[in-house]
């Protein structure tokens, strides 16, 4: 059913100025995505770590040793995370001076995971990509900014929902992919900007959602602390932070031998936001392409070692493990890493073409606009340029 003429004007408006409140932002997104869907190439060329060699592609270091090595030049900090790499027999460690430390005051270092070695390599959280990830996720602001980012997604995905409204129609009297050379040069990139962003318009909306849930990734995580982490603790309710840990070790060793199938992929040390006051929370990734990135908590108890929850993530966790490689293009190698590259490019002609036709609108009234829209323009005669 056609839209009225000012239904048509009401869409177009909203349209309008929410494509405006957030193009310098999405040109921000798409300028600094393009090197970040390619961080780990870029890495792997530039401060690749380098690995001993000859040593059992099973061997695994022990990971108390690693944990003291971690501290050992901070005495009185703790081990908060253990990550392992997907690719390589690399363990990830970040340490802060308390369990609850805020994320400025964590450091990260780098050892073998086959020996327990440190790996002397540039700090993780440093350099150009580390500048342009803190830039592109957080405005280098941290959490304000990254609650604003999550903001202007949402008027994003309002800009491209009214986008959709208005100018399909009008794209319906026009041959797919149609560029009217022969009119005026403003028409000629306004049908550019239309063609290219109905081109591009699955993608960006698949980057704006996966953008804007990965922005809630703490208001979803302090949900989950609420609702599921708070069950498995229930037993503990009251409980303070274990005097004397238990060995992280056996822990891990306790959880791989009940789920022999799953891959280990980090640990959160008892008082951090993944897990509770009196557990390790051993996470575990699936072994297949679609479920290696969903990770499944595995609770033990740092005072005995005893595994005692096993369960799923909920499905708002998992939107936001399954939101991260998505919007990379971090799914199918490097292929798929071309196309999201390819389609960044498109999007910013979107912007670019879409900042030129308001810098250089016409003085024409809004219903002369609509009209044009009805139309298709090509029963109302252009104004002089």
């Amino acid at each position: 059913m056609a839209l009225s003429q000012a239904a048509v004007k009401g869409w177009y408006l909203v349209h309008k100025w929410t494509s405006l409140v957030c193009t310098v932002f999405l040109l921000m997104f798409c300028v600094t995505g393009l090197p970040l869907i390619f961080a780990h190439e870029i890495d792997e060329a530039t401060r690749a770590p380098q690995l001993a060699q000859g040593i059992a592609p099973d061997a695994r270091a022990n990971l108390d040793d690693v944990v003291k090595a971690a501290v050992a030049d901070r005495p009185g900090w703790k081990t908060l995370y253990m990550t392992w790499d997907e690719d390589k027999p690399l363990l990830y460690v970040t340490v802060g001076p308390t369990f609850g430390a805020r994320a400025e005051e964590m450091k990260y270092k780098l050892f073998d995971a086959r020996t327990g070695a440190e790996i002397q390599t540039a700090p993780l959280d440093e350099g150009v990509m580390a500048f342009l990830l803190d830039l592109h996720a957080h405005l280098l602001l941290g959490l304000p900014g990254e609650l604003f980012l999550g903001a202007i997604g949402i008027v994003f995905l309002v800009s491209v929902v009214s986008g959709v409204v208005v100018y399909a129609p009008f794209m319906r009297k026009l041959r797919f992919g149609t560029v009217r050379k022969d009119r005026s040069a403003r028409l000629k990139w306004l049908d550019t900007h239309n063609m290219v962003g109905i081109v591009t318009l699955g993608w960006v909306s698949v980057v704006g959602l996966t953008g804007f849930i990965l922005t809630m990734s703490l208001p979803i995580t302090m949900i989950w602390q609420a609702d599921e982490l708070a069950e498995m603790s229930a037993p503990y309710a009251g409980a303070k932070l274990p005097d004397r840990l238990a060995s992280v070790d056996r822990a891990v060793a306790t959880v791989r031998a009940a789920v022999p199938d799953a891959r280990v992929s980090f640990v959160a040390w008892p008082g951090t936001d993944y897990s509770t006051k009196h557990h390790y929370m051993v996470a575990l990734a699936g072994a297949t392409p679609l479920t290696e990135r969903l990770v499944n908590p595995a609770m033990v108890d740092a005072e005995t070692g005893r595994l005692t929850d096993l369960r799923q993530m909920p499905w708002y966790v998992k939107a936001v493990f399954v939101s991260a490689p998505l919007h990379f293009g971090d799914y199918g190698g490097l292929p798929l890493k071309i196309i999201w590259a390819l389609l960044d490019i498109a999007a910013i002609i979107v912007l670019g073409t879409g900042l030129y036709l308001w810098l250089g609108k016409r003085r024409v009234s809004l219903d002369r606009r609509v009209l044009e829209l009805r139309t298709g323009g090509m029963s109302v005669p252009e104004p002089a340029e």
